[in-house]
C-alpha cells in the first residue's frame, strides 16, 4: 500500500487557510490544519506530519517559535516557511531557525506543489540506516542482523520502517495502524502489540528487555536511534 503523505497546514487567513488545504487534498495529500501556534505543537507532537507549511504571522505562538519549539521536541520532517516577510533578512532567519526553505507570499500554487514535491522526495531519499547489529534496507524492503538477513512479514517491515524512519519518537499505536494498514482498518491494539512482539523476537538480542523498538508508556513504541 502507498502511504498518503501528511501535510500540516499553519495558518490564521481562513481563506488561505481553506484554499490552500483543498488544493493540496486534490493533489492527493492528506491534510491537517492549525490555526494557533500551540494547536500546531499538539499536532506536530501527536501525529507528526510529513511536512509543514507554516506561516510566521500566527495568533498566540508566532510561527518562528514553533519552528524552534518543534525542531528542538524531535521534529526532522520539512518545513516550509509561507510568509509575507520577504526581506533577505527574514528568509536568513527562517532558514537559519530550521526551516528548509522560505516562500513569500502571494505565491504561485504550482511553484508551491513543486518545492513540496521536491522536499517529500529528498526525505524519502535515505536509501538505508545502521544501527547497532541492525542494518535496514529501505529501497529492497530487506533487514539485516550481524550482516545475516532477517526474514520479516511485509507487514512486520512496514512497521519497523516507520518507527525506523520516524526514531527517537514515539508513535501511537493508532498512528501505526492508520500509516500501515490506513485509516480505514478496523484492527485492535494488539494488531501492532503482536507485530511489534514479532519483530523484538527477530532483531532484539534480548526480546524481553527490547534496547532497539522500546516501549513508551502511555504513548506508544519507539525506534530508539542508538540504543543502549
Amino acid at each position: 500500500m502507498t502511504r498518503t503523505p501528511h501535510l500540516l497546514v499553519v495558518e490564521d487567513d481562513r481563506s488561505l487557510r481553506e484554499g490552500l488545504s483543498a488544493a493540496l487534498e486534490g493533489a492527493g495529500y492528506r491534510v491537517s490544519t492549525a490555526i494557533r501556534g500551540q494547536d500546531a505543537l499538539e499536532v506536530i507532537r501527536e501525529h507528526p506530519p510529513d511536512l509543514v507549511l507554516l506561516d510566521l504571522m500566527l495568533p498566540g505562538l508566532d510561527g518562528s517559535y514553533v519552528l524552534e519549539a518543534a525542531r528542538k521536541g524531535g521534529y526532522q520532517g520539512p518545513v516550509i516557511i509561507l510568509s509575507a516577510r520577504d526581506t533577505p533578512e527574514d528568509k536568513i532567519y527562517g532558514l537559519h531557525a530550521g526551516a528548509d526553505d522560505y516562500v513569500t507570499k502571494p505565491f504561485d500554487l504550482g511553484e508551491l506543489l513543486a518545492r513540496i514535491v521536491a522536499r517529500l522526495r529528498r526525505k524519502d531519499e535515505e536509501p538505508s540506516l545502521v544501527v547497532g547489529a541492525i542494518e535496514i534496507d529501505f529501497e529492497t524492503g530487506r533487514v539485516f542482523r550481524d550482516g545475516r538477513a532477517v526474514h520479516l512479514t511485509p507487514k512486520e517491515f512496514d512497521v519497523l520502517a516507520l518507527l525506523a524512519r520516524q526514531r527517537g519518537r514515539a508513535l501511537s499505536r493508532s498512528r501505526i495502524v492508520e500509516e500501515v494498514w490506513g485509516p480505514e482498518y478496523r484492527g485492535t491494539r494488539r494488531t501492532v502489540d503482536n507485530i511489534i512482539h514479532g519483530l523484538r523476537s527477530k532483531l532484539e538480542e534480548d526480546p524481553e528487555a527490547p534496547r532497539l523498538l522500546v516501549t513508551v508508556r502511555a504513548r506508544g513504541y519507539r525506534f530508539e536511534a542508538t540504543p543502549t
